[in-house]
């Protein structure tokens, strides 16, 4: 592992083989709040193994062990709860917490695991891992990859500064939809990890990418619409690293991290000789995949020269008569994580709020205390600033920081008015952490 280690090789192993799925209803609990810490610290050695170089000892753990379908189990279980059973929470009439971070925890548990995952999906060998669930997770991906989209179309993610918190439960609500721009951003990326693998997947998860959810025509619309790229008072900006950051003009023409995960998804799909000969080049996906010239340019070849390849696959393209739709009969395996989670729980998503409102979601001041000091140690400063990936910048003018908000430790400014500025939209963000510190 790297110079600095937050778990010990032994200590690695022993989490990674206690890793479990839970029930739904037992989210947040004591003995998930203990997997939950565990994965916390899973994923922040992962990052700082990967980024030390120094070989990735987690992400072997993971595959020796079998536990990437426990994580993807995890994961649509988590994404199932916030569709199903925080919105019957934020319901509850006589639901009025003083402390809404146990909840957060839960809320938090998915972009843990989708973090995982993005770190260690790079290896190729993990996606074999994955076995029969990268059917779940290709379907998973694509879900919010497809709401990702709709929401380009309704202007854009939330913004946080469009709010008016209301409730402590209305303010939850806010962050969790804040949340969920990050970890729709997180999933494309291990959607392109995935398509790294296209030449050893099964026919059932190409034929599941491509055919069922046609997943070429639905990357090009997140090239169309870049939903990570806005223009704010006239300037660029792009997100990036967990904010919002302005471009610079001599930096506009540099392609984005996420829209290069795009292009290389698409080439995957597109070239590799299992997909092609699998995809079927309808009039709608021709129309569609055409599309891609007008972004092709030398600037962008310059930056991912083997997207040339592509051009000429678009050239020819062009060319060429549009199939028919394949009207084939195909056996093939379906996903059924999500299925299987809905039928155990179908008819019980208000029964579980209730069970949870009463004996996870109310603790008592000193267990709030206990946790509090158990999450302190799991969110070690010196670990969190080794992981993140760039010097801090501040959050209201984007130099480089070096003072954090000393109300939630969170966030970073270059100087004192700065913060003063910055306060009337930070102060509404900085309560949940804020209640972290009344509860130690």
């Amino acid at each position: 592992m790297g110079d600095l280690e937050l778990l010990l090789p032994g200590e690695a192993d022993v989490l990674v083989r206690g890793l479990r799925s839970f029930q739904l209803r037992e989210m947040g609990s004591g003995g998930w709040n203990q997997q939950h810490e565990n994965l916390e610290k899973l994923n922040m050695q992962a990052i700082l193994d990967a980024t030390a170089s120094q070989g990735e000892p987690i992400q072997e753990l993971l595959v020796t062990h079998g536990k990437i379908p426990t994580l993807v189990v995890e994961l649509i279980a988590v994404e199932m709860w916030k569709q199903k059973v925080f919105p019957v929470l934020c319901r509850l009439e006589d639901f009025k917490p003083q402390n809404t971070f146990p909840i957060y925890m839960v809320l938090h548990h998915e972009a843990s695991i989708i973090n995982l995952l993005e770190t260690v999906f790079f290896h190729k060998e993990v996606c074999e891992s994955a076995e029969d669930t990268i059917l779940d997770l290709v379907d998973y991906c694509h879900r919010k990859l497809t709401l990702l989209v709709a929401q380009s179309g309704h202007g854009g993610p939330p913004e946080e500064e469009e709010s008016q918190y209301g409730t402590p439960m209305q303010e939850l609500q806010k962050q969790a939809e804040l949340m969920e721009f990050e970890i729709t951003l997180k999933a494309l990326s291990v959607l392109r990890y995935i398509t790294d693998c296209v030449d050893s997947l099964s026919l059932s998860t190409l034929s599941r990418m491509l055919s069922t959810h046609n997943l070429p025509c639905l990357l090009v619309e997140l090239l169309e619409h870049s939903p990570w790229s806005r223009q704010e008072g006239g300037k660029l900006q792009q997100f990036e690293s967990g904010r919002w950051q302005t471009v610079p003009p001599s930096e506009q023409q540099k392609l984005s991290k996420l829209d290069g995960q795009v292009w290389i998804a698409l080439y995957n799909l597109l070239l590799s000789p299992e997909a092609r000969a699998r995809y079927c080049l309808t009039s709608f996906a021709k129309g569609q995949l055409l599309k891609l010239r007008a972004f092709l340019t030398d600037t962008l070849l310059d930056q991912l020269p083997n997207l040339a390849d592509l051009r000429g696959f678009l050239a020819h393209l062009a060319l060429t008569e549009a199939q028919p739709p394949k009207k084939d009969l195909v056996l093939e395996q379906i996903p059924e994580i999500w299925e299987r989670l809905e039928q155990e729980n179908r008819g019980k998503w208000q029964a579980i709020a209730k069970h949870q409102l009463r004996h996870v979601f109310s603790p008592s001041e000193q267990e709030l205390r206990l946790q509090a000091r158990r999450w302190a140690e799991t969110y070690r400063l010196d670990v969190l600033e080794a992981v993140a990936p760039e010097q801090p910048r501040c959050a209201y003018c984007n130099a480089e920081a070096s003072k954090r908000c000393s109300r939630c430790q969170n966030e970073w400014y270059c100087c004192r008015e700065c913060q003063v500025k910055h306060w009337e939209k930070h102060g509404k963000a900085c309560v949940p952490a804020a209640q972290v510190d009344r509860a130690k």
